[in-house]
């Protein structure tokens, strides 16, 4: 696989969006950033994600260490994801990216809003 590449990079950006770089990845840990969830809770909160696609990406990120899956042994089956202390320590990194975009399409927003009045 090529991420399997960039993991073993001496590149600190590579080896970091070697974990970070599928889309879902940061929604997911941000989605999980003060709370544990379960699937359905994780999906109904970005909404926008097959399920398909959220399983792999679970599972992806377990591998990477930075959630963790908890099984429960009873009727009917639960299971719970709550960030590692490795994945909480992505939140204020992408917390600022939010804060990033906020900035950015809050302006690009009132440019267009001016340019249509004038």
């Amino acid at each position: 696989m090529k991420k399997d590449i960039f993991r073993y990079s001496h590149c600190p950006m590579h080896r970091s969006m070697a974990i970070l770089g599928n889309k879902w990845k940061p929604i997911i840990i941000y989605a999980l950033r003060n709370r544990t969830a379960r699937f359905g809770q994780i999906h109904a909160t970005i909404g926008t994600i097959s399920k398909k696609v959220l399983t792999s990406v679970l599972k992806d990120l377990e591998a990477d260490d930075i959630l963790i899956r908890e099984e429960f042994k009873e009727l009917p089956p639960r299971v719970e994801y709550t960030l590692t202390e490795k994945g909480q320590s992505l939140i204020p990194i992408i917390i600022d990216l939010a804060r990033w975009d906020n900035k950015h399409y809050e302006s690009k927003a009132d440019t267009k809003e001016r340019e249509a009045t004038e």
